[in-house]
């Protein structure tokens, strides 16, 4: 039994003069006791998504289930199997840490001191502070208390909705290791996120764009369906470059990526040649050309314009 399983799910928002849909009919499953990500930029439809499998939101339309329960039908089973963090700190500011904790224990029945061994490596990089106040802790401890919270009832399945949003790279670092680690004790995680690095961390990636799915796959798998040649160039006049670039009728689609664009020709061959060409008789100076593996990022890119 798959742990869960999305089938042509549809969520709209209304208003008076409008109508968005933020999921068009999606459907993908996910593995027990694999990490697995949903990437995609903002307003793509992970929250949504995340929240109609957490029972916190009807889908129009479509079924999910989550450890096998029907997130309509069975929605109180399912809240006191899964543990969630959503995007936003949804914690009590004025609580300390402790408090926090010992609250959520207390939602589910149980206490810290039974389930301490599922927390202890999380929480206790935190418990020093457990005095104090969440409001009052940083963008990582905030983080490490949000999850000790969502795991203090032993969860089967784990959701995590841009858990590393707004947090610094050594602590998003040490949130995905505690992540691999806590796959290992055989809990399934889905997480979210909208960066295209942290896709490469995952078992297997849905992603996500205006509310459609258009890829699943591993890391590795999603890399080797990009198969045309990518260049990466820079020149000394970059925003130059880039319409000049794009003018060109046989590119495919060029994006700035750091201090490079990459670029895609719609025929596979003679791309260098080409733009060799195209930088000398635009008059471009300090042109670097390079032929470059895609990753994650490019990948999306590609996807989007099919």
């Amino acid at each position: 039994m798959q742990p869960i399983v999305i089938d042509h799910i549809v969520k709209k928002y209304r208003s008076k003069k409008t109508e968005v849909e933020a999921l068009k009919g999606i459907s993908f499953s996910v593995d027990r006791g694999e990490i697995f990500g949903i990437i995609g930029p903002d307003g793509a439809g992970k929250t949504s998504l995340f929240r109609i499998l957490t029972t916190l939101l009807l889908a129009d339309s479509g079924r999910a289930s989550v450890d096998g329960f029907d997130v309509v039908k069975d929605f109180i089973a399912i809240r006191q199997r899964v543990g969630y963090m959503p995007g936003k700190f949804s914690l009590y500011q004025d609580l300390t840490v402790q408090e926090n904790l010992e609250f959520f224990a207390s939602i589910f029945h149980t206490t810290i001191q039974e389930n301490y061994d599922l927390v202890k490596e999380i929480y206790s990089q935190i418990e020093p502070f457990k005095t104090r106040r969440a409001g009052q802790l940083s963008g990582g401890m905030k983080q490490k208390l949000a999850l000790s919270c969502a795991l203090i009832h032993k969860p089967s399945v784990l959701f995590l909705d841009e858990p590393t949003t707004g947090v610094d790279a050594v602590s998003r670092r040490e949130f995905w290791e505690m992540l691999h680690r806590l796959k290992e004790q055989g809990i399934t995680i889905m997480v979210s996120t909208p960066y295209m690095d942290e896709a490469g961390l995952c078992d297997r990636v849905a992603l996500i764009q205006k509310g459609e799915i258009l890829s699943v796959n591993t890391p590795k798998g999603i890399i080797g369906e990009f198969t045309k040649p990518l260049w990466a160039v820079k020149a000394t006049e970059m925003f130059r470059l880039m319409n000049a670039i794009k003018a060109d009728t046989e590119v495919e689609s060029c994006y700035p990526f750091g201090q490079q664009h990459h670029v895609v020709f719609k025929k596979s061959s003679g791309g260098k040649e080409k733009l060799e060409r195209l930088t000398s008789a635009a008059g471009f100076t300090g042109v670097e050309i390079l032929p470059i593996e895609p990753n994650i990022e490019d990948c999306f890119m590609a996807l989007m314009k099919e």
